[in-house]
């Protein structure tokens, strides 16, 4: 890791997944369940979760919108992508609101704990 990577780590107030992100943890996670089903689990997960609240959803876009309601003020976007048949992405865009521009890695702890959640119910593909 190096420095600028740590700087925007723990001095931003953003974090997010992606195909090959240079942290291992924040790279995109891939299960073995359809698109539909996927985005069903998330939307059942979320709204059984005393933490999240769900703002908005677009089934046809694979993407969900929520909100952290305990704890510190964050804003989450979760999409779902069938890449092929049981073969899904799920990655997380989380943004904390505060008024200091930095988190002190606060969102990507977020992500690291939906990714943790999420495994323990679906297969996942490593």
């Amino acid at each position: 890791m190096g420095l600028r990577q740590k700087v925007n780590k723990y001095f931003g107030n953003q974090a997010e997944t992606r195909e090959n992100h240079w942290d291992p943890s924040l790279q995109t996670h891939y299960y073995k369940i359809t698109k539909d089903k996927g985005f069903q689990y998330l939307v059942d997960f979320f709204e059984k979760s005393s933490v999240y609240e769900v703002h908005a959803m677009s089934k046809e876009h694979g993407e969900i919108s929520l909100q952290v309601k305990k704890g510190r003020n964050a804003f989450i976007v979760a999409t779902v992508i069938m890449v092929r048949p049981y073969y899904t992405a799920i990655d997380f865009s989380v943004t904390t609101e505060s008024f200091l521009p930095i988190d002190f890695g606060y969102s990507s702890k977020i992500i690291y704990t939906l990714y943790n959640d999420i495994n323990k119910e679906l297969t996942l593909i490593t």
